[in-house]
């Protein structure tokens, strides 16, 4: 019997018991909720619908209770947890994960950067589903260049006014809290910048358009013009919101892949069942030399991507200074192996994966944001050259290197 999980991975040394427990749980979970997220996502209301349930169902039975120090549980918040929780909430359905997903990447910078009364005033609400929390980083014309954002927020005695925009913004539109990026101008660039926890309600801010993404989820564009917010509604130090956002990319950027590896796994098991119950001639599907070797390619890329996520959720956990590059890593492989699964996957359903509302159809759609959304792959393959120490290069030594030659 399949699971959402691959118990074998969570038996290595990366893991301990109550990481299995704590699989097990949310597997059964799962598989009791599925009514939560199964209405007509091509609708925004039904979705948005969908994601408020969703939430309060995880804050209610406690998947959210890390958020909040009052609950004692910080283990749960724990890397090697969270990507453990992006594997079976993906496997299981694209709409659990990216709630849970944008939920905790905008509430975590209040748990690391919050003042008391910051945390106080939001953490309950947020472990317990009752609000709902935002990131509000990209913007229309700035691509990857967080650096380089534009959305201005001015002081004026005691509070900001913020003018510009925001885009492709997750739950944008139902969220009660968002944590907000924007250039106050302490320094130039990066040192520029300063992260908002902006009320959703705010005068000033409001949804320009819902955004109709290959899969559906809360995207929208967000408008602030003179959105007037009190200087207690900033989020660490003035200046410091580059940092904010690359500490929260930096570690969330793994569980991205861990989402990856969910998909992959329920792809690679939905095809498994379909090629074993194909008839061909006297066999079937599977046991074409050609579809057996389309498995063993998927088991080779799916056991690589879970160990290299389980390898940088265990270099975070475990204090390494250098764990953004294996966060990078695990991102990288994990995305790009995953699409490459859920291909073959189509390929082996044949005609049938291509039918809107299929396993397979839907994977192909929800798998592709992965290699987008924390950083393209592009990205990633920039940051992990940059990390690379320059005293794992081979001195030049001419007259070695000749006699190697020579040998």
């Amino acid at each position: 019997m399949s699971t959402s999980f691959d118990r074998e991975i969570l038996g290595l040394p990366f893991y301990e018991p109550r990481h299995l427990d704590h699989a097990q749980r949310l597997d059964r979970w799962c598989a009791g909720h599925t009514d939560l997220w199964d209405v007509p996502h091509e609708q925004d209301e039904f979705r948005e619908q969908a994601v408020r349930r969703t939430l309060r169902a995880l804050g209610e039975d406690g998947w959210f209770g890390f958020l909040d120090p009052a609950n004692g549980r910080p283990a749960d918040g724990d890397f090697r947890t969270l990507c453990l929780g992006r594997e079976i909430l993906a496997y299981t359905d694209d709409t659990p994960d990216n709630c849970f997903a944008v939920h905790t990447l905008a509430a975590r910078p209040i748990t690391r950067f919050g003042t008391d009364a910051q945390k106080a005033r939001y953490l309950p609400g947020l472990a317990s589903g009752e609000l709902i929390a935002s990131f509000a980083l990209s913007e229309l014309d700035r691509g990857s260049d967080i650096a380089g954002l534009g959305l201005r927020a001015e002081r004026d005695g005691e509070d900001y006014v913020l003018n510009g925009d925001k885009a492709w913004i997750a739950h944008a539109a139902i969220a009660d809290v968002l944590c907000v990026i924007a250039r106050t101008g302490e320094g130039p660039g990066a040192l520029g910048l300063t992260a908002f926890l902006v009320p959703g309600a705010s005068p000033g801010l409001r949804v320009r358009e819902r955004i109709a993404a290959i899969a559906p989820r809360a995207f929208a564009h967000l408008d602030f013009e003179d959105c007037r917010v009190p200087a207690e509604c900033v989020l660490g130090r003035p200046g410091q919101g580059f940092v904010v956002a690359m500490d929260m990319l930096d570690r969330y950027r793994m569980t991205v892949g861990a989402a990856a590896v969910g998909y992959a796994r329920r792809a690679a098991d939905a095809a498994l069942g379909w090629a074993r119950a194909r008839p061909m001639g006297e066999a079937t599907l599977f046991d074409l030399p050609t579809i057996r070797a389309t498995f063993a390619d998927m088991e080779v890329k799916l056991n690589a991507a879970a160990l290299l996520v389980a390898r940088a959720a265990w270099e975070t956990d475990t204090g390494n200074r250098r764990f953004a590059r294996h966060s990078s890593i695990a991102k990288l492989h994990a995305t790009e192996a995953a699409q490459e699964i859920v291909d073959a996957s189509v390929q082996v359903f044949g005609a049938a994966g291509l039918v809107s509302g299929s396993v397979p159809e839907r994977l192909y759609r929800q798998v592709r944001a992965l290699r987008v959304y924390e950083g393209t792959s592009e990205i990633q393959k920039t940051i992990i050259a940059s990390a690379i120490d320059p005293r794992r290069a081979t001195p030049a030594n001419p007259e070695r290197n000749r006699a190697l030659t020579e040998r």
